[in-house]
């Protein structure tokens, strides 16, 4: 282990501590078919991981992983995180998809290291097909064959595959092309007043019309507004989702089950 790992790895004992005593949970956020947006009968639901410190505060997902990833403790981090979210799903009886974050540089081994949530999935009920596995971080996956193989892995077992911001950079627009994944999450940043702003319309209409081409399901990402929900809609995104239609909340047993 190198010092600054090993530094890293000391700092990093609240979030040992925290993982070990089982502070943490999955909140899931709705995502809505485009042409019947009702969060009470969602297409999905996304799992996003919490982690709460000692004295019960709520500590931000993003210093989480980031913290974890300087300690090299990523893997167990992420497999935590995706099994917590398919255990969340099945105690509430969720009869929706859900999305479950990975991070691809996360994963060592895709036949070892995905292997546990997969027969998680298994044991819990839950079908292969309602699950979409969602890559998180890709612009840091740099061996294009690597991930290619953990994502033969999830489609060898009846998994789908989303690919996370789409937009943010030429990155995900190869990634696009060379995985074709079964669904793209468009990024925020270019949501955000889509609606108003031509340069942004230009970028997400042609990202519509390929994904469309290559009968790749598309979701509208961090929607707010009414209105940036119209425009896309008018454009035939697929899904919707963000705090328009509902912020990320634990399960509510009985909502889920409609």
């Amino acid at each position: 282990m190198g010092g600054d790992v090993f530094v890293n790895r000391f700092k990093a004992g609240w979030l040992v501590d925290a993982l070990e005593a089982g502070r943490y949970t999955t909140w899931f956020q709705p995502i809505v078919r485009a042409a019947d947006p009702d969060p009470a009968r969602p297409f999905a639901r996304e799992g996003l991981f919490r982690l709460r410190d000692s004295d019960g505060t709520m500590i931000p997902p993003g210093h989480v992983f980031a913290v974890a990833s300087d300690a090299g403790l990523l893997f167990s981090l992420d497999l935590i995180a995706r099994r917590s979210a398919v255990e969340a799903a099945a105690r509430a009886g969720v009869r929706s998809k859900i999305f479950v974050n990975f991070n691809p540089s996360s994963v060592y081994d895709p036949s070892y290291c995905l292997r546990t949530t997969a027969a998680a999935i298994q044991e819990l009920g839950m079908r292969p097909s309602d699950v979409v596995f969602e890559l998180t971080e890709t612009h840091r996956a740099h061996d294009k064959s690597h991930l290619k193989g953990i994502l033969a892995f999830y489609r060898n077992a009846g998994f789908g595959i989303a690919l996370d911001d789409v937009g943010a950079g030429w990155s995900g627009l190869n990634l696009l092309h060379e995985l074709r994944p079964d669904y793209v999450k468009i990024d925020m940043e270019l949501i955000r007043d889509v609606h108003e702003d031509p340069f942004k319309q230009t970028i997400v209409h042609h990202l519509l019309s390929i994904a469309r081409a290559h009968s790749i399901g598309t979701i509208a990402e961090g929607i707010e507004t009414q209105s940036e929900a119209d425009w896309l809609i008018e454009r035939r995104v697929d899904y919707l989702q963000g705090y328009l239609f509902g912020r990320p909340a634990p399960l509510d047993d009985a909502a889920v089950r409609r």
